[in-house]
């Protein structure tokens, strides 16, 4: 097995980071708008009892799975954009 050159190390790492980075930024664009979300729709109010307190944080949790995951095209472009401008050799 070939060991990498120090060119295409860099360009992992680089690429490891840009991943990173775009996943971060998707977590926070998407807890700002679940809470908004939230907000505006003042979902709590409907909290009124024991089965409902329980099913408004899997609901909750959905919602931003839903808002998370729709993030990920845009991720996958921007890194394999990045990563088609490098150098590798």
């Amino acid at each position: 097995m070939q060991q990498l050159t120090a060119i295409e190390l860099a360009n992992w790492l680089a690429l490891y980071l840009a991943a990173g980075l775009c996943c971060a930024i998707a977590l926070a664009l998407s807890c700002a708008t679940t809470m908004v979300e939230l907000y505006r729709e003042r979902s709590w109010a409907t909290v009124t009892s024991l089965r409902s307190a329980v099913l408004f944080v899997p609901r909750t949790w959905w919602r931003w799975q839903k808002l998370y995951l729709t993030s990920m095209p845009v991720t996958l472009g921007v890194v394999m954009l990045f990563a088609a401008s490098m150098s590798w050799s």
